[in-house]
């Protein structure tokens, strides 16, 4: 079919590639997983990115997040180009500039949920800011399970205090890989108005993957994937219109 791009403006760039390009695999057999991507979040915006399975999405976000390094290209977190700077410097951006939010949670079993909110503070040295705590958990209805340990959570309780302990360092960008994928719908739903709102009334700026096009719908803006290049970028998502242009992608 043929490639479609919407304009989209961006005034305030957050996170941006230039001619972003992922290979795997040796020369005989290389895999291109993110081919020639070049692409602008605009700050405060909540973008979905979706593709089939092996479109190159989850890579994309990695390098994206400085996760993985591309292999030629550049990935603009602010000021900052990850693909240009030693190791130690993109740690120092991840943990000072970057949120994440994973599927499977990751919260540390021996620590309350309170401690595991504030662990990427005092991994990096900084001081608890009681009032952004107080203000995160509260939004996210916390106040009352911050003793508790990962084991005595809900599904949905444990992905809330994940999506505390990502806001709590106040980053440029929250990246979300699949944060839904092991939530039920009423949970999940929660969820994504969650991250809806802090993108339009808070300003931060999401990334999220997913497969699911319900989910995309949350979305200002949703970027489709297919063999490792952008082949469609809609503007205010529906649900219909994602699920219409996959369908046509994969005919």
């Amino acid at each position: 079919m043929e490639r479609t791009t919407a304009v989209t403006v961006i005034t305030h760039t957050a996170c941006a590639t230039r001619h972003l390009t992922k290979i795997y695999g040796s020369t005989a057999e290389q895999v291109v997983a993110v081919d020639d991507v070049s692409v602008d979040i605009a700050r405060g915006s909540f973008t979905a990115i979706m593709g089939p399975s092996g479109s190159g999405k989850s890579t994309l976000m990695h390098c994206m997040a400085g996760l993985d390094r591309p292999t030629s290209g550049q990935v603009l977190i602010g000021d900052d180009d990850l693909a240009a700077l030693p190791e130690r410097a993109v740690t120092r951006v991840r943990r000072d500039k970057v949120g994440f939010i994973f599927q499977a949670f990751n919260l540390l079993p021996t620590l309350t949920a309170e401690q595991n909110i504030v662990l990427p503070l005092e991994l990096a040295g900084r001081r608890v800011e009681r009032s952004v705590l107080d203000a995160v958990v509260d939004s996210l209805g916390l106040g009352d399970r911050l003793g508790h340990r990962p084991s005595q959570l809900s599904g949905g309780q444990q992905q809330r205090v994940a999506v505390a302990r990502a806001l709590v360092t106040r980053p440029e960008v929250i990246f979300a890989d699949e944060p839904t994928g092991a939530l039920d719908q009423k949970t999940g739903t929660r969820l994504l108005d969650y991250l809806r709102a802090c993108a339009r009334d808070d300003g931060q700026t999401i990334i999220m993957v997913t497969h699911d096009a319900r989910a995309a719908a949350y979305a200002d803006r949703a970027l489709m994937l297919l063999d490792g290049r952008i082949v469609g970028d809609l503007a205010q998502p529906t649900a219909e219109a994602v699920t219409g242009f996959l369908g046509a992608v994969a005919a």
